[in-house]
């Protein structure tokens, strides 16, 4: 019943405390030793969070190259990180999305930044 408890009220003040802000789904390169970058891309979800990284790093390869990936680290840093896991805080998620339609309001937990891809590559040649 405790757990209960902590986890409701958690979700009441995520949803009391989320603001309406935009995270740039675009990140700039790091460059590391050995011809090496970095970017990472953030999403709701895993799939945007790795797009993001892939534009980034095809934009930062420019036209006449190609990213060729070399680590590739996803994470999920939602709300609920910490308090359930990933699955748990998922369907809580879709729950609190199915209550806020039914009650003419957006009650989605989910952020611009849940997810975070980091990807190391290399650019070569076409």
């Amino acid at each position: 019943m405790n757990k209960v408890l902590v986890l409701t009220s958690t979700i009441a003040a995520t949803i009391i405390l989320s603001a309406c802000t935009s995270n740039p789904t675009n990140s700039l390169a790091i460059q590391k030793q050995n011809n090496q970058y970095e970017v990472t891309g953030v999403g709701k979800t895993n799939l945007i969070s790795k797009n993001n990284a892939i534009t980034a790093a095809n934009n930062t390869c420019g036209k006449k190259a190609t990213a060729i990936i070399i680590d590739e680290k996803t994470e999920y840093n939602g709300a609920l990180k910490g308090v359930v896991d990933e699955k748990t805080g998922q369907m809580i998620q879709a729950a609190t999305s199915v209550l806020g339609t039914l009650a003419g309001k957006s009650g989605s937990l989910a952020r611009d930044d849940d997810y975070q891809t980091v990807l190391t590559f290399s650019c070569r040649a076409n």
